[in-house]
């Protein structure tokens, strides 16, 4: 079945968590999107009657995962001045932002967090047993989360030694957007867990969760490529780093994406 009790609660999860945007609208994307997927980890991880070590593997995958990221989202929101100043002025204050606005933001990232998850919801919908897709998708998960953490705790120590200066140790040395990077793995590793399982129509909400989330991290590296272009763009150092090292995907030559304006989220 594509549709079922089960992930119509998941939602509601979703929603109710993610409604920290209401304070900051921005939060709906950042501080609610982290703890939303842990809150989806938790409820799939309690809620389901099929939970083998596969999926209870992916399960506190998700949780950690959510975890991680709310809470750094939330030191950086209240304690990290630089970033409070570099964002000045990009991002609306969130009493500019109509409601009716902000009702259609947060359903709509309500409904992605759930299609992120989708494939290992399946998993216990569908009552599979464990298979080996589980396994390596909980281990491309794991590096996902391990790379995205190390791409900011190295980020975090190069902006002590120099706030002045662009990354481009550690990580950053093979790739500009590693933070993404490991995102985007962490999710890729959740629709291979979902192979063998899931079927049918299924696969068409997998796949938009991914395609989704993808686009989401490309925006991201092109608001990212805007902002370093405008603070670093007279340095001859970064200008040799842009030019050499890809912007989010390694060994694929695609150094830019400022150009593509259709990468707006």
């Amino acid at each position: 079945m594509v549709f079922s009790t089960g992930i119509l609660l998941l939602f509601l999860v979703s929603m109710l968590i993610s409604s920290i945007g209401f304070k900051h609208y921005i939060w709906f994307f950042s501080i609610g999107y982290g703890f939303a997927i842990a809150g989806e980890g938790l409820y799939l991880l309690l809620s389901g009657n099929s939970v083998t070590p596969g999926t209870l593997l992916c399960c506190l995958l998700l949780i950690a995962y959510g975890l991680r990221l709310g809470g750094y989202l939330t030191f950086r929101e209240w304690k990290v001045g630089s970033y409070k100043t570099n964002m000045k002025g990009e991002i609306k204050e969130s009493k500019s932002v109509p409601f009716g606005v902000k009702i259609a933001i947060w359903v709509a990232c309500a409904m992605l967090y759930v299609l992120q998850a989708m494939p290992i919801c399946y998993r216990i919908v569908n009552g599979a047993a464990d298979n080996v897709f589980v396994f390596i998708g909980a281990a491309v998960m794991a590096f996902g989360l391990w790379m995205e953490t190390a791409a900011d705790m190295q980020k975090n120590r190069a902006k002590k030694i120099n706030s002045r200066r662009f990354v481009d140790t550690g990580l950053y040395r093979f790739v500009r957007c590693p933070n993404y990077l490991g995102e985007m793995l962490f999710w890729t590793g959740a629709v291979i867990s979902g192979v063998g399982t899931v079927s049918g129509w299924q696969w068409a909400l997998v796949a938009l969760g991914y395609i989704l989330i993808a686009y989401v991290m490309f925006s991201g590296a092109r608001r990212l490529e805007i902002r370093q272009n405008r603070n670093y763009g007279a340095d001859p150092e970064y200008q040799q780093y842009v030019k050499t090292v890809p912007i989010l995907v390694p060994f694929v030559p695609l150094y830019s994406v400022e150009k593509y304006k259709w990468l707006v989220a």
